[in-house]
């Protein structure tokens, strides 16, 4: 069973999305949170799968809920998907970098918000092509990266063929899309993926997709 964490300080919202998960055979409701400070004590009190996780709500908003979540190694497990109001919110990007394992806009459809959660919770990301491209296009060059150096330095532990997967992922591939383009497997794509991953620290395939763009592997105006 897939346990969810609700974090909005919409309650219609909230009771619509908590309606909806808990009538999959595989989903529960856990707990509401209506703030970013009430969604972190939650999270460690009750350990979610999967965090929903809307970004501006009062007290402590939800990038910085996301980011103490992220750093806490006690919530290594637990998965962050930001809904937002705003396809262009300029601190989705920031979330990403923070932790985030993806975000929706709150219009998106019901059966894609699911798949967000089981997505998630496989230690994928549901990254809606489109929308991400243009929101990564746009402030990834605005974010307060690491020190170029060490970004860099973190690449060059990468094979050759591990950093034009990176830089595919960067540029919003799936595995299946990475192994047409590179005439592999799809299972070899995700293989190289996940060695990626696991040599660069990312804790999933969002924050791979922030590398790749931190480190100069993808630039923004490479996007259509």
């Amino acid at each position: 069973m897939i346990r969810v964490l609700l974090a909005d300080d919409q309650r219609l919202l909230r009771a619509g999305i908590h309606a909806l998960v808990d009538l999959q055979e595989d989903m529960t409701v856990v707990g509401e949170a209506v703030d970013g400070e009430e969604a972190v004590r939650l999270a460690r009190e009750l350990l979610p799968d999967v965090v929903l996780m809307d970004i501006r709500m009062p007290r402590m908003d939800g990038l910085e809920a996301t980011r103490q979540i992220a750093a806490d190694p006690a919530l290594a497990a637990v998965r962050v998907v930001v809904v937002t109001t705003f396809e262009l919110d300029e601190y989705v990007f920031e979330a990403l970098r923070s932790g985030a394992a993806g975000f929706l806009v709150k219009d998106t459809e019901p059966a894609d918000l699911l798949r967000a959660v089981r997505v998630a919770v496989e230690g994928d990301a549901l990254l809606s092509p489109g929308v991400t491209r243009r929101l990564i296009g746009e402030f990834a060059v605005r974010s307060k990266a690491p020190e170029a150096a060490a970004v860099l330095s973190d690449v060059s532990v990468l094979t050759e063929r591990e950093r034009e997967v990176l830089a595919l992922v960067g540029m919003g591939l799936s595995n299946e899309e990475i192994a047409r383009r590179l005439v592999v497997s799809p299972l070899t794509a995700k293989t190289h993926v996940s060695r990626a991953m696991v040599k660069l620290g990312a804790r999933d395939r969002a924050q791979l997709v922030v590398l790749a763009y931190e480190s100069g592997l993808v630039r923004p105006g490479w996007l259509g």
